[in-house]
């Protein structure tokens, strides 16, 4: 019969095992590109309000003050940076997120290879 610490010790194993399987296993292809479209689509967006944005204000400043379309210019320009200021710290969140996530599966593998060691 089995010592209670190798019964311990055999669980451990399975229970890590499971886990490296589990982690190996390939995710499906389909949600990865949906997820990928949903971003691309979330940057355009961010874009495309922010000059939508400033067009707004700015017609509606020139309307108001009967300048012409100097400041809808002025301000679709000042709202295409903002936007592309958005897409930027967008990509760096999500770059961020990748990151994390790789570091954290590095962690796991470095974790089970140790306690294969043992």
């Amino acid at each position: 019969m089995a010592e209670p610490s190798e019964d311990a010790r055999l669980r451990a194993l399975e229970a890590r095992i499971a886990a490296a399987k589990q982690a190996q296993a390939p995710k499906p292809h389909v949600e990865e590109h949906y997820s990928q479209a949903h971003l691309a689509w979330r940057m355009v967006i961010e874009l495309v309000a922010g000059m939508g944005i400033g067009f707004g204000m700015g017609y509606g400043l020139d309307w108001l003050l009967g300048t012409g379309p100097w400041l809808m210019v002025l301000f679709m320009l000042l709202g295409f940076v903002a936007g592309v200021k958005t897409m930027i710290r967008s990509a760096r969140e999500l770059q961020r997120k990748a990151e994390e996530k790789a570091e954290t599966q590095s962690k796991a593998a470095d974790a089970a290879e140790a306690n294969e060691k043992d």
